[in-house]
């Protein structure tokens, strides 16, 4: 299991430059294409999200009251712990944020790849199957280790959470 904390992050201006996002994870292919991207960011107000070609994005609200997405075909309320699917080569705005920042953890995977599974849990046992991201909302526990609150661990093996904090679960490279 590989163990990462906010000390692990990187700090950078989103691709639309109208904010910034904490990466915490960034696997890319040989080429330096994205396979795999899971950030942090703050959506402070109503304005346009950044473009990603051939990505595929999940976001779930983490605080506040959460906004609406829209776009050309789209129309996705985004509330609290709740993840939402939708395409990252849509131009999407985000709108009825009423100026309360909400924030909100990312998912953004190559279109190729088979969809991540993003689930919020919490006491709870999770098979093996592909490759487990889990991102911890609160103090827990995973498989017996201490895990804080914005810690990220990454795990090919069973896990078995248990304490009071909530788990954000993304499977992901296979079932």
């Amino acid at each position: 299991m590989i163990h990462l904390t906010p000390a692990d992050y990187r700090t950078q201006p989103w691709k639309n430059g109208r904010g910034t996002t904490t990466e915490l994870l960034h696997l890319t292919d040989p080429a330096g294409t994205t396979l795999l991207r899971l950030s942090r960011a703050s959506v402070v107000e109503d304005g346009p999200f950044s473009l990603f070609p051939g990505i595929d994005r999940n976001l779930t609200v983490l605080t506040g009251a959460g906004f609406r997405l829209t776009g050309s075909g789209l129309d996705l309320r985004c509330d609290p712990l709740i993840p939402v699917a939708f395409p990252g080569d849509v131009q999407v705005r985000a709108t009825e944020t009423n100026s309360r920042p909400s924030d909100d953890f990312n998912v953004m995977t190559a279109r190729h790849l088979p969809r991540p599974e993003v689930t919020v849990v919490q006491n709870t046992s999770l098979p093996v199957g592909g490759t487990l991201a889990l991102y911890a909302l609160g103090a827990c526990r995973v498989n017996g280790e201490d895990i804080a609150a914005e810690d990220l661990l990454i795990a090919t093996e069973p896990a078995h959470l248990s304490g009071d904090g909530s788990v954000i679960a993304v499977r992901y490279f296979g079932r």
